[in-house]
C-alpha cells in the first residue's frame, strides 16, 4: 500500500482520502453494474463474441475485494 507521510500538512491526506473515496465509488458502480448482470441474465455481446456469464462474476467479486480493501483503509 501506499502511504504519503508529509511533516507539514498541505492538504496530502485529503487529497488520498478524496481519490480513495472517488475509487470505492467507481468500483461500487462497476460491481453493482455485473451484478444486475448476473442477476437479470442479461446478455453481452462484444463484435460477435457473447461475453460468459462467469466474467461478471468475477466482475463482482474482484471490484468488491478492491472496494472492501480500500473502505478498511480509511477507517
Amino acid at each position: 500500500m501506499l502511504y504519503l507521510q508529509t511533516n507539514e500538512d498541505h492538504g496530502l491526506t485529503k487529497t488520498v482520502k478524496t481519490g480513495s473515496k472517488l475509487a470505492v465509488i467507481v468500483f461500487t458502480i462497476v460491481a453493482v453494474a455485473h451484478l444486475m448482470r448476473l442477476a437479470f441474465g442479461i446478455s453481452m455481446t462484444i463484435s460477435d463474441w457473447v461475453v460468459p456469464q462467469w466474467i461478471s462474476l468475477a466482475g463482482v467479486i474482484i471490484p468488491g475485494l478492491i472496494v472492501w480493501m480500500l473502505w478498511w483503509e480509511n477507517r
